[in-house]
């Protein structure tokens, strides 16, 4: 078991997100309130496990994400989960090559646990980030930010507040695998590309109560 995520330093990652039927429109609705388009990227990440698997049931995620940077993150939950938004304390650092850093998890002991993919566009409105995320089952708009502006950007765009998501995306999975009996473990477009799935069968399972 690793040491209490609640002693460790680090800032905290506020955030909820929203699922997206209409892209374009979003996109433009947010684009008229002034904000930055910091463009568009690929993302592949792995998470990993300790020898044990012992890290999701502490509600911890570590991962390794390449798109135009390759970054390795430690994300832990708070013990009082928020209702309104997701809250968790985040460790990130830069590194220079995505095969060394997994080697070097790997020799010591984590192993490589689930893959997922999505593209990623990125928005700024003054300090809150309005990222646009193509899942291979979906389009969602993650807020992130600090609570008050998150609110305010939520309503400014008409969304509907009782309809935000909270799940990361693959507990999102998770739920659209269980409800869809899907076998493949691995969050990719290429196996999504078989299948028929429809994320707004499951919109009322993912939303926060």
């Amino acid at each position: 078991m690793l040491k209490n995520p609640e002693t460790l330093p680090g800032p905290l990652e506020i955030e909820v997100k929203f699922h997206l039927p209409d892209v374009k429109t979003m996109r433009d609705r947010i684009l008229t309130m002034g904000a930055t388009n910091c463009g568009r990227v690929f993302e592949t990440n792995i998470t990993f496990e300790d020898a044990s698997n012992s890290l999701k049931k502490q509600a911890i995620l570590l991962r390794l994400r390449k798109d135009d940077r390759i970054r390795l993150t430690f994300k832990s939950s708070l013990s009082r989960p928020d209702t309104q938004f997701k809250v968790h304390r985040e460790l990130e650092v830069e590194v220079s090559d995505f095969h060394t850093c997994q080697s070097i998890l790997e020799g010591l002991d984590f192993h490589a646990d689930q893959a997922y993919e999505k593209w990623r566009e990125t928005i700024v409105v003054n300090n809150t980030k309005l990222l646009i995320d193509t899942m291979p089952y979906g389009v969602f708009l993650e807020i992130e930010g600090q609570k008050p502006h998150i609110r305010d950007v939520a309503d400014r765009l008409g969304l509907k507040w009782e309809k935000r998501i909270l799940a990361n995306y693959l507990e999102i999975f998770e739920i659209v695998r269980r409800e869809e009996g899907l076998s493949f473990k691995d969050l990719t477009f290429e196996n999504f590309s078989a299948t028929n799935s429809d994320i707004r069968k499951h919109l009322p399972l993912l939303y926060a109560h």
